[in-house]
């Protein structure tokens, strides 16, 4: 039986936009998949390439959070706003 019991303080909404994981001068494309007022859920090429902190930027909502990964599975990585 899978626990299903929601963990998060904030519910997530879906969204499907475009944004970019910046670190270190350098930036990875990534597409939100569902976002909350705490964190969102993305998609990524590489997971490896990604540090535990970050910048996420969604430039069709002027939007810049730092973020730190709090799980991964497969290309889907879920990021908590610090």
């Amino acid at each position: 039986m899978t626990d299903t019991t929601e963990k998060r303080s904030a519910p997530r909404h879906r969204v499907l936009k475009g944004g970019t994981i910046s670190f270190g001068g350098a930036g990875l494309d990534c597409t939100v998949r569902n976002m909350s007022d705490t964190g969102a859920g993305l998609d990524v090429a590489e997971v490896e390439q990604i540090p535990p902190s970050f910048k996420l930027a969604i430039a069709a909502d002027n939007f810049l959070r730092r973020c730190r990964m709090v799980w991964s599975k497969g290309r889907r990585i879920g990021v908590k706003f610090e």
